[in-house]
């Protein structure tokens, strides 16, 4: 496998030279990025000039290896910072990410920034800014979002591993749709800050897209700390790589957490683990959701609409104007109104719910190693596939003359096609615990679709586990030019 690992060893046996690696991978963004569209932006210009006065370090894991960053949050000082928005085209980072600075700390080279929807609100990827990022796999399908275009650079072979961020899936879900692996790390075991460090209360963290779990488990490793100053921190007492010499136990579950239909190829792909895990000797018992899940989707948009309208209120007092529907897209635009809307004791309520889930969550967790379930209910959508009506266009563009509750029933039904695409990865989020996709199916059309595993916070090294274990049975359906490494 031609992971990173592979690379970073050539690196320091001075088998290939940076210089010959770089010029050849400037020619495969060339040649392979126009039709994906992952890539926003390239200077190998300037990627050239930092690679002739790189020197590899023995010490660092991945000296030498480039890394793109996600165009959301994943910040380096005078870089573009577009949140995938018009309204930020010409923006550029006046400072570093932490999470980016520790990237760096392990010898990564950033390089080239990735596609993302409009302050990552989608599960596709497809901003008016910069047009969508498409699928490796078939370019009439979306590679997820909204780490989409990580997904789509990833998948097509151009980098074995990529920035990417997961507020409610978009580590995952990307993964899903794109035949690789989504690690979402335990809330608070990732860098964050300077530039914000609640990460939509917690919800939202930083990690990566890979193609190996060796590449998973080293960059987690490496990448996992405390920071005094964040307001979130893992559960230290298990936050160890445990030798597991035992069978898991397994809870799993089919069916979607807020009542939507699943596909046949998602049932087929959770009941080819389910026979894969029981040849392998695990214990698996099929349960219930133990939290509401509608009840907490409902939580999560009005968590959405609250943070868009503070963020909306930092933008206006930067730009000195109020800002208008023509700003910002559509979605953008609804979930602003609905936040001005929203009375702070709601927004208290709704965390107070995350915190209670939070609890039942980790109750779960005492009986049982892992949740398993489907990554997303289907298989990815088509580039074109209409996710809103043109009737809820229209009225989001009059979002600034509902109510409340008008307001909300709107938000709910605008990301109702959505949501039923990939209803299983917002829970994790919303309560804290890691979660994993792997990809371990591929439906008949030849599409790839994620199953995904959950584990108790401060249990990586339980997900890791299993991803090894899975890997080594050859059950991974990885993208072709990956299976040809």
């Amino acid at each position: 496998m031609k992971d990173a690992v592979y690379w970073v060893e050539k690196f320091k046996q001075k088998e290939i030279s940076l210089s010959e690696y770089y010029k050849e991978l400037d020619q495969q963004v060339q040649k392979l990025n126009p039709a994906v569209n992952g890539l926003v932006e390239w200077d190998f210009e300037a990627i050239s000039k930092e690679v002739k006065d790189f020197s590899i370090d023995e010490q660092l894991p991945f000296s030498g290896m480039p890394f793109p960053l996600k165009m959301l949050g994943q910040e380096k000082a005078g870089w573009k910072a577009t949140f995938g928005s018009h309204l930020f085209s010409d923006a550029r980072s006046k400072r570093t990410s932490n999470y980016v600075k520790k990237l760096e700390q392990l010898g990564f080279i950033a390089a080239g920034q990735t596609n993302s929807p409009e302050f990552g609100f989608k599960n596709i990827t497809d901003p008016v800014l910069y047009g969508p990022a498409r699928n490796p796999w078939n370019l009439d399908y979306s590679p997820g979002g909204s780490s989409g275009g990580a997904a789509a650079v990833v998948a097509s072979g151009l980098f074995p591993i990529a920035g990417a961020s997961d507020g409610g899936g978009s580590i995952r879900i990307p993964a899903a749709f794109t035949g690789l692996i989504g690690l979402k790390p335990t809330r608070g075991a990732m860098p964050t800050g300077p530039n914000g460090w609640r990460g939509w209360q917690g919800a939202a963290i930083d990690f990566a897209l890979t193609v190996s779990m060796r590449d998973t488990e080293k960059l987690f490793y490496g990448m996992r700390g405390i920071q005094k100053a964040a307001p979130y921190q893992p559960p230290l007492a298990e936050w160890q790589s445990h030798t597991i010499d035992r069978p898991l136990k397994i809870a799993y579950i089919a069916e979607s957490p807020v009542g939507t239909e699943v596909s046949k190829d998602a049932q087929q792909a959770l009941k080819q683990m389910f026979n894969e895990l029981n040849q392998l000797g695990h214990d698996l018992t099929e349960v219930v959701y133990p939290v509401d899940g509608v009840s907490l989707i409902e939580s999560y948009y009005l968590m959405n609409g609250a943070e868009t309208s503070a963020m909306f209120d930092g933008m206006q007092q930067k730009l000195k104007r109020k800002l208008t529907a023509d700003d910002v897209e559509l979605i953008t635009w609804g979930l602003y109104q609905y936040g001005e809307q929203i009375p702070v004791k709601k927004y208290i309520h709704a965390l107070n719910l995350w915190d209670h889930a939070a609890v039942k969550m980790e109750e779960l967790f005492t009986q049982y190693d892992l949740l398993l379930t489907p990554t997303t209910a289907y298989s990815a959508p088509e580039i074109d596939q209409e996710l809103q009506s043109d009737a809820q266009r229209e009225t989001l563009r009059h979002a600034e003359e509902l109510t409340e509750a008008e307001l909300k029933e709107l938000i709910y039904e605008m990301f109702e096609k959505s949501l039923a695409l990939s209803p299983y990865t917002q829970i994790a989020n919303m309560t804290g615990q890691p979660a994993i996709s792997l990809p371990t199916y591929v439906t008949e059309n030849g599409l790839p679709l994620g199953i995904q595993f959950i584990a108790s916070k401060g249990r990586e090294d339980l997900l890791l586990h299993m991803g090894k274990q899975l890997e080594k049975e050859q059950l991974f359906k990885l993208p072709k030019v990956w299976k040809n490494t």
